[in-house]
């Protein structure tokens, strides 16, 4: 029985990572997104991503790169500039959760 704590502990990480942003307030600041990604998150061109489906986590880890620096892109990188990191944390919870 001790073993429930210790995994519930040893998963909180893995949840809190697929339970952050409010898709609600992500779709509320996705306007600019959905002119190069689409409305339900399926990109027409082939040179902009599918962002539906994408895992939360690594829309997030992508936003932040294009916003810090670390990943340089002429359009997103002045985009995700103005993002605050609960717009970033929401925008992925948002598209994260439509289907591909």
């Amino acid at each position: 029985m001790k073993a429930l704590p210790c995994l519930a502990l040893l998963l909180a990480p893995c949840l809190a990572l697929g339970a952050a942003g409010d898709p609600h307030a992500g779709k509320a600041v996705a306007g600019v997104c959905v002119a190069c990604h689409g409305p339900a998150g399926i990109s027409g061109n082939p040179e902009w991503p599918n962002l539906a489906g994408q895992k939360g986590p690594y829309l997030a880890l992508q936003l932040r790169a294009f916003r810090d620096g670390g990943r340089q892109h002429p359009l997103m990188s002045p985009i995700a500039k103005g993002l605050s990191d609960a717009d970033i944390d929401n925008l992925a919870a948002y598209f994260s959760g439509l289907k591909p």
